[in-house]
């Protein structure tokens, strides 16, 4: 019988979280809240052009030791992106503005002060004298002919391009049934609740630049650091405080970082910067904008034979460090086939330079943009052979009776049911009551229904950051676990929290293996100077690599705890059970306090051939196929559609989702809603677009519209648990697939609704204005068809 079995606090337990009695006391500590005595406040001079030469900058008299330009940041390198991939080009992004500025709120000087005002105000008095330039202001402008260069020495706008094709035309050729798309999803900004922030100051006593950052990879940014600032890592320690949410923007070295740790390492005092929201509105991390023109083909039942794409990616003006910019055409041209059996596949991507904020990895990564594009294709050729989308979803899903499964593009889906939960999406929104009921609500509104599946490829491993040519390459995942002579526990692991909830998942991990009660377990993330080496918290890895080295450390503690007690109840080992907080021998009992005290106080107690590694363990952790382990699920949702004012209510939202074994179900929902509302603002919401100048048009929530609870339905969840054999308890990660689906389930009730009108939305936002414009459109055509027949007659 499991410790869950007869606690409720191992794996599946529904227990609260540790963190939040902290935060919602009010008691967290961020970058924000750390006071060191002297500390001086950094702010940024940022470029107000999309791109142009710099001709001369000059500081206030009197103020040069409190303004640096990039000539004052002696050996400071720009951040260089590397990857193997052929084809690749190089960008190099400077901590400070060199001779050219690329995107409007670059960084071109920063200034120091007591007070982030002062600093701000003396950020005024700088004069920077431009050559305004051109700018590529989108994807396509930056693939024409008499195209501007944002690097010159390039010759053209590509980071890259990549193609695939197992060869399709003959497949093609046969197919009764052909569709086209032309698919785009705007630019976003992530918003995290906290933006990005980093303090550095210099410890005497360690001899070592400390920089607490609000990061999700603390052991990257502490070798990224290194390697700008050009000094050995062995000096730099990373110690992350909280991190109020991440989303990816937090798993990427900054420029800001860097010029923060570079103040403290020379001057020897402590400074800090922490982003206020219009920064991250104008200058921080964009994401999410993809083209795709896609064309599939199908049988007359509507049996996808084969689909070729090309795809544009829009990734500002630099390579992201450590991911580069072409990590989301990488997973687009491997993902989009999505949950589908496909026997012929073709895709051409291009990451295309432009004058915006370089592009980062968002939840998701493409896979958002991908099964939008993937999922309205398969409505579109339901539509055009007169099914349901959800028959022609459940004929192409790939079969339980198939998995494992490698498909088309080498993804090997691991384990599931994908068919089974795309029909329990469809009975749980009622989708036969919808059908028989009327088209239109009491309120004249349109009604429709849509669906969306896909899979999550999470806690990827050595095989394919090797593949993708990055600049480094996860491996094993490291944990520490140490019995305390109380006789509570520790864990210590390189991972870091971003909320996500792993200071409780970690202790249900280590609970289900020792025993120790859940309130006796102590977690310290992140410290790059007390923790073992984790690569860090992205690509929904957490809850496996680092959930998997707990688990293995956890038993290598618990069977020397055994041992232990096995001699001081003189039984043998495998007599010993753990239960309700106590080691067991038949009816007599210890407390692990009296364990812990025999190993560190009263070693007479212990036996002979005792373990010299004493009451703690070291483990590191991979799963045993490293390709990725494949959650899925489907999202059904029910929309009410003003054709008046383009006004949407999305009425019912289900998600039938499957992580394979839940360590906290409550944690699981937690994330799924909130990536299911992320991605209901992907659907509706959030746009960040340019004008033809290349300026933001979005740079204060005014203008950035994020979904509230007022915008938000009552979301419901149905689990499944198909455990993955190839990961430690059958893990699965969930990090990121709630914020896939919703884009293309709500569009695809959208286009539901709007049938009637011959209406067809195939871009996101689907704000009032665009689902306006479609209907006007929609009229004109009709109009114009009718006027057509009526001259024939």
């Amino acid at each position: 019988m499991s410790t869950d079995q007869i606690t409720g606090e191992g794996i599946g337990a529904r227990v609260l979280r540790k963190e939040d009695d902290r935060h919602l006391h009010g008691r967290g500590c961020f970058v924000a809240d750390i006071a060191l005595a002297g500390t001086q406040e950094v702010a940024f001079l940022r470029s107000p052009v999309a791109h142009a030469r710099i001709l001369g900058r000059t500081k206030p008299v009197g103020r040069e030791g409190t303004i640096f330009f990039a000539a004052d940041l002696c050996d400071v390198a720009p951040i260089t992106t590397r990857s193997s991939i052929p084809g690749y080009k190089l960008s190099e992004y400077p901590v400070l503005a060199t001779d050219k500025v690329r995107f409007v709120g670059e960084p071109i000087a920063m200034a120091i002060a007591p007070t982030r005002a002062e600093a701000e105000d003396l950020i005024e008095e700088i004069e920077i004298e431009f050559e305004e330039l051109p700018p590529v202001v989108s994807a396509e402008a930056g693939r024409a002919a008499d195209r501007p260069l944002v690097h010159e020495q390039w010759g053209d706008n590509l980071f890259l391009e990549t193609f695939f094709d197992s060869g399709i035309d003959e497949v093609a050729a046969q197919a009764s049934v052909r569709v086209e798309l032309d698919v785009s999803c705007a630019r976003q900004t992530m918003h995290p609740m906290e933006g990005k922030g980093a303090l550095a100051h210099w410890d005497y006593r360690a001899g070592q630049l400390v920089i607490h950052t609000s990061t999700q990879v603390p052991h990257l940014i502490r070798a990224g650091l290194a390697e700008c600032l050009k000094i050995p890592q062995a000096i730099v320690r990373v110690s992350p405080p909280d991190v109020g949410g991440g989303f990816g923007y937090k798993c990427l070295l900054q420029p800001e970082e860097i010029a923060v740790a570079w103040l403290a390492y020379t001057l020897r005092t402590p400074f800090r910067w922490t982003e206020d929201r219009r920064e991250h509105l104008v200058a921080g991390a964009n994401a999410r904008q993809h083209h795709y023109k896609i064309r599939a083909y199908a049988d007359s039942q509507g049996r996808l034979l084969a689909l070729d794409s090309e795809v544009m990616v829009d990734a500002g003006a630099y390579s992201v460090w450590p991911f580069t910019a072409c990590l989301e055409a990488a997973q687009i041209g491997g993902n989009l086939p999505g949950p589908y059996h496909l026997p012929a596949y073709r895709c051409r991507t291009y990451s295309v330079a432009t004058n915006k904020p370089p592009f980062a990895p968002y939840r998701g990564v493409a896979r958002p943009g991908v099964c939008f594009a993937m999922e309205l294709t398969i409505d579109a050729i339901a539509r055009e052979v007169g099914r349901e989308a959800w028959e022609v979803r459940r004929d192409n899903l790939v079969a339980a009776s198939a998995m494992p499964y490698t498909n088309i593009t080498k993804k090997h889906y691991d384990s599931g049911d994908y068919p089974e939960a795309l029909i329990a999406a469809k009975d749980m929104i009622g989708l036969d009551r919808l059908r028989a009921g009327e088209r239109r609500d009491a309120r004249g509104r349109y009604l429709g229904v849509g669906f969306a599946s896909y899979t999550e490829q999470s806690a990827h491993g050595t095989k394919v950051f090797a593949a993708w040519g990055l600049p480094f390459v996860p491996g094993f995942d490291q944990a520490h676990v140490k019995l305390t002579p109380d006789g509570a526990l520790e864990i210590k692991a390189g991972i870091h929290t971003i909320g996500q909830g792993l200071e409780t998942t970690l202790a249900q991990i280590a609970h289900e293996m020792t025993g120790v009660p859940f309130r006796d377990i102590r977690v310290t993330l992140g410290d790059t100077a007390t923790t073992p080496f984790s690569t860090g918290a992205y690509a929904s890895r957490g809850i496996v690599m680092s959930g998997g080295a707990v688990s293995r450390a956890s038993s290598v503690v618990a069977e020397r705890i055994k041992r232990i007690a096995a001699h001081l109840m003189q039984v043998r080992a495998d007599a010993i059970t753990f239960a309700n907080g106590r080691i067991y021998a038949g009816q007599a009992s210890l407390s692990y306090a009296e364990i812990g005290n025999a190993w560190y106080l009263r070693p007479e107690q212990l036996p002979e051939e005792v373990n010299t590694g004493g009451l703690e363990a070291t483990e590191a952790y991979k799963p045993s196929v490293d390709t990725g382990l494949f959650s899925y699920a489907t999202h059904a949702s029910v929309v009410a559609v003003d054709a008046e004012t383009g006004l949407v209510e999305v009425l019912d939202y289900v998600i039938v989702e499957d992580c394979g074994k839940m360590v906290n179900p409550m944690i699981v929902e937690g994330q799924t809603f909130g990536g299911a509302a992320q991605g209901i603002g992907t659907a509706l919401f959030e746009e960040s677009p340019y004008d033809e100048n290349g300026q933001p048009l979005a740079s204060t929530l005014l203008d950035y519209i994020l979904p509230g609870p007022a915008e938000l339905p009552r979301f419901r969840i149905a689990h499944r648990e198909t455990l993955s054999p190839y990961s430690a308890h059958g893990i699965k990660g969930v990090g990121e697939g709630g914020a896939i689906a919703p884009p293309a389930a709500i569009v695809n009730a959208i286009n539901d609704a709007l049938k009637p009108l011959g209406v067809l939305i195939q871009d996101v936002p689907a704000s009032p204005h665009r689902i306006r414009a479609a209907i006007v459109s929609a009229g004109s055509r009709s109009a114009a068809s009718n006027n057509q027949q009526g001259a024939a007659s």
